[in-house]
């Protein structure tokens, strides 16, 4: 089975985002530094639009059962939800992609470095 997928590892460690991930050790040290106030705002308002899509949602439909009324929810839930996507969106926007670049280059380097072990492959 490992061999199976050492020719897909090979060809995704080889790309470049990868290569470069795993040559420069790509690590978390950028989250030690003191965030900015716009990347504290971004992220204030990712986890409230996270906290408050789905469960909000979940919950007008609730209330829409017990009190009988389906408008609650039909009418509600699609305004609570894109309310929450749009505080999302702002997040994204105002906390930038810097960080989330940093964690994504971390991850890819600290999965493709274990499934390579694994295949008995090369590290890049």
């Amino acid at each position: 089975m490992r061999k199976r997928y050492g020719e897909i590892l090979t060809k995704l460690a080889n790309t470049k985002f990868v290569r470069t991930a795993i040559e420069e050790q790509a690590d978390l040290s950028a989250f030690k530094e003191k965030p900015s106030f716009s990347v504290i705002t971004g992220v204030t308002l990712i986890i409230m639009g996270s906290l408050l899509g789905w469960p909000a949602v979940a919950l007008l439909g609730i209330i829409a059962v017990k009190m009988g009324e389906p408008l609650i929810a039909v009418i509600g839930g699609p305004l609570v939800y894109g309310f929450s996507y749009i505080l999302f969106m702002l997040g994204m926007y105002f906390s930038g992609t810097e960080y989330s670049l940093i964690f994504l280059r971390w991850l890819v380097r600290v999965i493709m470095e274990k499934l390579l072990i694994w295949a008995n492959l090369q590290v890049v």
